[in-house]
């Protein structure tokens, strides 16, 4: 029998000095027909009731999911996405917003879940406003795919080889020449300006940034890297005569890095 320290309990009599005692097994607390039954042997628990849904109309999360991309709120953006209903209906009316599915992409991407970006940026054709956002999660993605299987950082040449092997995708690319592309009016008015002056100076990049569409960085960027290669290719083979290494396209694309 427990004994607890003796002392008054007001509501249930007794006088002061009288001990307290639990009652014994069987007696006490609610009556039987209170408790709630069992359930029956063997049969599973029945499931705990569905979590509430909101009841947002895709027009509402459109722009609620707008909001919250461009307050960089992404753990919220997150949470608004998973509390969304997943029935088939809702679900493709949901897919109809391109700021919906753009920040579906952008959750995929902050978590990790590259396959998934890849399949909606792939499957879903999205307007030139988010090329850009979209293109550099669709390369750096890539990019931190390459640095895990390969165990290191990537480097320009590595960068461009990943870029050859997963171009963009038509989806979020409207054709034109990207930024580390080079077209090949732009390639032939390097070439003839470094055959006439390869250590063009401040003024010279500017002029040819403007001729070219680049900027005076990427303009730099190419000379000193074309320099690079004809003096390593010189060494190399030691011949007599222009020692200007042959590049092809790709070549005066990854120069630009």
């Amino acid at each position: 029998m427990l004994l607890f320290p003796m002392f008054p309990l007001p509501g249930l009599g007794g006088a002061p000095g009288t001990p307290f005692r639990l009652p014994p097994p069987g007696m006490g607390g609610p009556p039987p027909n209170m408790l709630p039954p069992p359930p029956p042997a063997g049969l599973p628990l029945p499931p705990p009731p569905p979590l509430p849904c909101l009841n947002f109309s895709p027009d509402q999360v459109a722009s609620v999911c707008q909001t919250l991309e461009d307050s960089g709120e992404i753990e919220r953006l997150a949470r608004f996405l998973w509390s969304l209903p997943i029935n088939p209906g809702a679900h493709e009316s949901f897919n109809q917003h391109e700021s919906i599915l753009r920040s579906r992409a952008i959750v995929a991407f902050h978590q990790g879940s590259f396959r998934e970006l890849y399949h909606l940026l792939e499957n879903y054709r999205f307007t030139k406003d988010s090329h850009g956002k979209l293109q550099a999660m669709w390369l750096e993605a890539h990019y931190q795919e390459a640095e895990k299987l390969r165990g290191r950082p990537l480097g320009p040449v590595d960068k461009y080889r990943v870029r050859k092997k997963f171009p963009l995708p038509p989806t979020i690319w409207d054709g034109e020449q990207k930024t580390h592309c080079f077209k090949e009016r732009t390639r032939n008015l390097l070439r003839e300006w470094y055959l006439q002056d390869p250590y063009p100076n401040p003024q010279k990049k500017r002029e040819l940034a403007g001729a070219t569409g680049l900027t005076p960085t990427q303009v730099g960027n190419w000379f000193k890297n074309r320099r690079q290669r004809d003096r390593a290719a010189a060494a190399k083979n030691s011949v007599n005569g222009s020692i200007s290494a042959a590049l092809d396209d790709d070549d005066d694309d990854l120069m630009l890095e």
